[in-house]
């Protein structure tokens, strides 16, 4: 089996000073946060994708539904080389799109891009058993950062699935997207899956489920910087809380304290105290409609080609088309 090419713009050494920064900042701000980005150690991805198979989380299923039923038109409308994965590259979603411009006699190279060079390699063999002949390049690096670093033979589509988008504050949308449109040619393309706006009481169950894994899998935030920080959190002195925040029309995703918490962070010598019911915001995960999809990729320099959701109208795929 061939291997996989990987280009290495993030290395461990990297990523530990950028949780460093990061876990201070929010630590040690007035309303403390930490990055969901750092959720997704081994346990924290174990844990994910087992809440992708719950009731009452529907993302998955129904991104899954507009893929089954569009990826052929994608392809068509695309007549891609490349597709460029930002996120997992061995997921069903992933096959469906290449199965997808495979059949439409495009596909050329598949380019995905994950933080962790394990995550990464594992992935990218296992497309490359999957399908071959097909050149797989992979990047290890952060779609927040490395973007003008993606390899791959123009016409390019670039994927963003699983609404991970709304993991970003609107200026960090805004930046995104513009990096985006930087990468590519006039004519490629970006398709990106968002979660939309609805009952807020379906929403809330998505993010606090009856069997407790969405809370498992927020109270390993603290585990991981246990890990990498030599800290000294319990993570059972913290509660899950998900809420609806109707105003900037997101879910937070919130650790509570159940009592007075002190903890030390010996990597930062960082003393860091919790009131009772003080709480660190641990994700945000926007919901979106279509204006405002539309309005935000049109200033990046986009034009929404097609717009489709699910039967239910629970989540959107956009393919949005650069400007010249």
């Amino acid at each position: 089996m061939t291997e996989p090419v990987l280009d290495v713009h993030l290395t461990p050494e990297d990523a530990a000073i950028a949780l460093r920064a990061e876990a201070r900042a929010g630590l040690t701000a007035r309303s403390k946060w930490v990055s969901p980005k750092w959720f997704y150690d081994a346990v924290g991805s174990e844990l994910f994708e087992e809440i992708t198979r719950l009731p009452e989380y529907y993302p998955t299923r129904a991104e899954r539904e507009i893929l089954v039923a569009r990826a052929a038109e994608i392809a068509s409308l695309t007549d891609a080389h490349s597709l460029v994965e930002l996120g997992s590259g061995s997921s069903e979603k992933t096959r469906l799109l290449l199965d997808a411009l495979r059949a439409h006699g495009t596909l050329r190279e598949f380019v995905p891009l994950d933080v962790s060079p394990s995550a990464l390699t594992e992935a990218a063999r296992a497309i490359i058993a999957a399908y071959p002949g097909l050149r797989v390049h992979g990047v290890v690096g952060d779609f927040t950062e490395h973007l003008g670093l993606l390899p791959g033979a123009p016409p390019r589509v670039v994927a963003f699935l699983g609404g991970t988008i709304g993991n970003l504050i609107p200026e960090e949308r805004d930046k995104f997207f513009a990096s985006v449109r930087e990468v590519l040619n006039a004519g490629e393309w970006l398709l990106l899956g968002t979660d939309l706006v609805k009952d807020p009481d379906v929403l809330v169950r998505a993010y606090d489920d009856a069997q407790g894994v969405t809370a498992e899998f927020n109270r390993n935030v603290l585990r991981v910087i246990n890990r990498e920080l030599d800290a000294d959190f319990d993570p059972s002195d913290f509660e899950h809380v998900a809420l609806w925040n109707a105003e900037e029309e997101w879910i937070e995703m919130r650790l509570r304290a159940l009592r007075p918490v002190k903890a030390h962070v010996a990597a930062l010598s960082l003393d860091v105290d919790f009131a009772e019911g003080e709480e660190l915001r641990t994700e945000v995960s926007a919901k979106f409609r279509r204006e405002t999809v539309d309005r935000e990729l049109t200033a990046a320099g986009f034009a929404l080609h097609r717009w489709w959701t699910d039967p239910a109208g629970r989540f959107a795929l956009t393919l949005a088309r650069a400007l010249p």
